[in-house]
């Protein structure tokens, strides 16, 4: 809200706790696949991500975006955690993709057959649920434990392709139904990770509903040059899926840490 010449403040507001927001995590957070690259790295930071779509709305006191493309829950907790501190307020992050080799698996799932297809995903499911918790957990402590009085959100991933699959050109039916269940296990996986850490978990499969591949309306990049941007957000799933998201989430989480 901005304040004109006719809002006057009566009696002096306590002033706005200040907001120190970090941005950890991989290529969903970065903006992969959202164009307009920060020069002189190869995280491919966009000016497009959802977390500086976040930044340039709230003007935080302090924003350090330092998520990177193909990181993992071990390259984050390695590369990225140096940018929280005592005095962070706000943590968003998207990991756990890269861990379970969700790239390695849809290239499986475009070049090979479909019995590869679902051996594949039923491989990177058995790691989602029995390896990844752990390494998630770990994580999840460093942050807290390097950003105690952080409200920290935890952003999910979205699934792939419209449920509807009729006028679907690409990979076949069965290819498609196997990766939304591979995304919709990973997103469980991570959300039970996020709920016992006391963090908060932001779902954007609702905000992406309607805008899969295959929609109509995607807000997603399908197979495309170059590659890597390929299966990830276009910059319209930032803005309209991701940035919400994190609104909504971080608003409500900022209160909740106000109040405590």
């Amino acid at each position: 809200m901005s304040i004109t010449a006719g809002m006057v403040a009566v009696g002096g507001p306590a002033a706005a706790a200040a907001v120190n927001y970090v941005a950890l995590g991989d290529s969903y957070s970065s903006g992969t696949g959202a164009g307009s690259y920060d020069a002189g790295n190869n995280c491919q930071r966009s000016a497009n991500a959802y977390p500086r779509l976040w930044a340039a709305s709230r003007s935080p006191d302090s924003f350090s975006f330092v998520a990177c493309a193909g990181a993992t829950t071990s390259s984050v907790s390695s590369g990225q955690l140096s940018a929280l501190g005592s005095s962070t307020t706000l943590v968003s992050i998207t990991v756990g993709g890269n861990d379970a080799g969700f790239s390695t698996v849809m290239q499986t799932c475009v070049l090979q057959s479909v019995a590869n297809c679902e051996t594949a995903v039923r491989n990177a499911e058995t790691f989602m649920q029995n390896t990844l918790p752990g390494r998630l957990d770990s994580l999840y402590d460093s942050i807290r434990g390097r950003a105690p009085s952080a409200s920290v959100v935890v952003l999910g991933y979205p699934r792939l392709y419209t449920q509807s699959t009729s006028g679907c050109v690409g990979i076949g039916e069965t290819k498609r139904r196997a990766l939304n269940r591979a995304a919709d296990t990973l997103n469980t996986s991570i959300a039970k990770e996020v709920a016992e850490a006391g963090f908060t978990f932001s779902d954007v499969r609702d905000e992406f509903a309607g805008h899969e591949l295959c929609s109509g309306d995607g807000w997603l990049n399908s197979v495309t040059w170059p590659l890597g941007d390929s299966y990830h957000p276009t910059a319209r799933g930032h803005s309209g899926g991701y940035y919400p998201a994190l609104s909504s989430t971080s608003r409500e989480a900022l209160a909740r840490h106000r109040d405590s």
